[in-house]
């Protein structure tokens, strides 16, 4: 786990940094070379910067060992993470959606003046391109190896951060060959991406702090691992908690009615020991609750 959170920890630091140096050089060159869309797209920028720094902090909370008031650690904080990266990202993108309404008005209406787009912002805006590209990049292989979501958050957000700046140069572009309305619209076009991958993190995170099961699959493997052990009559249920990268699993089976406490504590424990060992890379720990088989027949009916 060690590892695991000093490479999530240079992820974001990596991430951070990137992410200052280009709010300042994409809002000041969006401002003076009068482009709406790579203003927004510092903007957003800023934003990323805002909620890295949150994200720093909740990803430290997130490493602390498990104590008298969390026995399981901290790491649903991990998911909180990306909740809050979510909700900036949200917030972001519908700021920028409507300074792009705004501007398309004012152009439409002539009560702005026209302005050409000058070519730092395309410099600025190809820049971004790059640096994005290598931090998807970066960020998707550390997220692979952590499973950590805060990072797969980061990711996905860098993603859009691709598709905006394709954007934000279709828009200088334009712009400069005098079709000025582009430069606004690409801002709006910028804000759909952002829109839509807010939404996204938010609900794959909720769902995570909601105990979903990452794959249905991967419950019906568990249910079949478990219905395999001798003396097992039936598996009545399968749930999960999501500590980090790892799994906390509960299970209910059926056994035999006329065996003994002790009988059934060895079935209880033997599928445990196949759960474990089956997927030892993912579980943390195997809680095995066992009852006579015809109580999970008689709830079925």
């Amino acid at each position: 786990m060690q590892d695991r959170d000093k490479k999530t920890n240079k992820t974001i630091n990596l991430g951070l940094g990137t992410n200052i140096f280009l709010a300042l050089v994409k809002t000041l060159i969006g401002i003076f070379g009068h482009s709406s869309a790579l203003l927004a797209d510092g903007i957003n920028s800023t934003s990323d910067v805002v909620y890295y720094v949150a994200v720093k902090i909740l990803s430290k909370q997130a490493s602390k060992p498990a104590d008298a008031e969390h026995p399981y650690g901290h790491r649903q904080l991990e998911s909180i993470s990306s909740i809050v990266i979510g909700a900036f990202i949200l917030t972001t993108g519908v700021a920028i959606f409507w300074g792009a309404i705004n501007s398309m008005y004012e152009l439409l209406s002539k009560t702005k003046a026209e302005y050409t787009v000058s070519i730092f912002a395309l410099v600025a805006a190809l820049l971004t391109f790059v640096l994005k590209i290598y931090l998807f990049t970066y960020t998707r292989k550390s997220q692979k190896q952590t499973q950590n979501p805060t990072l797969r958050a980061l990711a996905n957000d860098h993603l859009n951060d691709i598709m905006a700046s394709v954007s934000v140069v279709v828009g200088v572009i334009g712009g400069r060959m005098g079709f000025l309305w582009m430069d606004p619209l690409a801002g709006a076009i910028v804000s759909i991406f952002i829109l839509k991958t807010g939404i996204s993190i938010i609900m794959d995170s909720s769902s995570e702090l909601m105990d979903a099961f990452p794959d249905l699959s991967f419950r019906d493997e568990l249910s079949n691992k478990a219905g395999q052990v001798q003396g097992v009559k039936h598996v009545d249920l399968i749930g999960m908690h999501r500590f980090g990268p790892f799994f906390t699993i509960n299970v209910e089976i059926g056994v035999d009615g006329n065996l003994t406490i002790q009988q059934g504590h060895e079935i209880a424990d033997r599928v445990e020991a196949a759960l474990m060992e089956a997927y030892s890379v993912s579980l943390k720990k195997v809680h095995v609750h066992y009852h006579p088989v015809e109580y999970c027949l008689d709830k079925e009916d």
